[in-house]
């Protein structure tokens, strides 16, 4: 099974891909991710997505459509799951011609959908632990008293820079400016599931797995 995870910043979809590799076997495809990879690989692949990084260029939708034909060439396990990619209504046109090209298709597309004043409300109290990764919530799940990770016992907190109302907004309109054409596109396609992004973390793991056992 190949799926797409749309949804806005901080809505989830990191969680969640976790979830559905550990439960599913399925690989994780995120951009950023393949892009670093590719970058210390030492491949042609890599030097090209080096020297364009080292320009401070864009990466060009042809590399990352390059990146993932090779990890669709490799092992499937349980699918793909493709994150943050596509964005754009012309990357979506570019993935379709490579599955159609790999003889693979596009099962299922997920968005998680929020309501931006919730999210901007969560994702400003968000903090994790430069320890070990763990993430924690001021509202939610806040610190231990303490003052170490309840996992690996860290001190160290950290916060992202962007992770502040005028940053995150900013992000938010950008994502919806981009990506959201691809929600008509793929529910025109019959291919688009919504979920609420922003119930409890079991709550959406078990609404995807309804969506992708249908």
């Amino acid at each position: 099974m190949n799926i797409i995870l749309l949804g806005p910043p901080g809505a989830g979809k990191g969680t969640q891909a976790h979830h559905l590799v550990e439960s599913r076997d399925m690989i994780q495809l995120s951009t950023g991710d393949m892009l670093r990879e590719a970058k210390d690989s030492g491949s042609e692949m890599g030097r090209i997505v080096a020297d364009v990084m080292a320009r401070g260029d864009l990466v060009t939708d042809d590399i990352v459509i390059g990146l993932i034909r090779e990890k669709l060439q490799g092992n499937k396990q349980g699918g793909f799951i493709f994150d943050g990619f596509p964005r754009t209504l012309a990357q979506a046109d570019a993935l379709a011609d490579l599955l159609e090209e790999q003889d693979e298709t596009l099962d299922a597309v997920v968005e998680l959908r929020v309501d931006d004043e919730a999210l901007v409300e969560r994702i400003t109290a968000r903090s994790t632990c430069g320890g070990c990764g763990e993430v924690y919530n001021d509202i939610t799940k806040p610190w231990p008293a303490d003052g170490k990770c309840a996992k690996c016992g860290s001190t160290d907190i950290k916060r992202r820079s962007d992770d502040n109302e005028d940053s995150l907004r900013n992000r938010l309109m950008e994502y919806y400016k981009k990506t959201s054409p691809l929600l008509g596109y793929y529910y025109a396609n019959g291919q688009l599931a919504s979920v609420d992004g922003l119930g409890d973390i079991d709550e959406v793991k078990a609404a995807i797995a309804a969506a992708l056992d249908k």
